[in-house]
């Protein structure tokens, strides 16, 4: 069954399509996603090569921003020491709903090879993370590929909430 219905008006013959508004709304929430970027080790040369020409991150919509408040996809890429944990948290917390997180690297997701006090062993013990990046450092296409598996997330998602009727008691 197709999700979307193309009927021809017999007099013009101008396309009309017909679809849910979850589609719609989906269909623009994962093709506009903004991702703040954090990059605070060798993988945040990764993050910045796959918004380069070779990789151009623009053709799916993706445009890195600087300020929390105009994103909606916080990429961390790199080791997040303690005295980091407290920003990185701010910075989600600034972020406007719907948010997602995509950890970045070994660093990211359980503090690498730095076993020490000072290293927060994984960016998921201070904020929640959608998907995780392995690898040292994680190459753009990976990158791409996470961004791409958040789109088809995003558009799987219910974008309307029916409200709960209340009983009447």
């Amino acid at each position: 069954m197709a999700k979307y219905k193309v009927d021809y008006l017999k007099n013009n013959d101008i396309p009309v399509t017909l679809t849910k508004l979850d589609n719609v709304l989906n269909w623009a929430k994962a093709n506009s996603l903004w991702p703040m970027t954090y990059g605070l080790a060798c993988c945040a040369i990764e993050m910045m090569a796959s918004g380069a020409s070779r990789y151009d991150f623009d053709r799916f919509g993706v445009i890195f921003r600087a300020s929390p408040r105009q994103s909606d996809v916080m990429i961390v890429a790199g080791t997040v020491t303690k005295k980091h944990a407290e920003f990185v948290r701010r910075l989600y917390d600034q972020m406007p709903e719907p948010k997602w997180v995509i950890s970045m690297g070994s660093c990211a997701n359980t503090g690498g090879m730095f076993n020490t006090y000072a290293t927060v062993q994984g960016v998921d013990r201070i904020i929640p993370v959608d998907i995780y990046l392995p690898g040292c450092a994680p190459r753009p296409e990976t990158l791409q590929y996470a961004v791409m598996v958040l789109q088809q997330h995003i558009r799987s998602k219910k974008a309307i909430i029916k409200p709960i009727k209340k009983r009447l008691v």
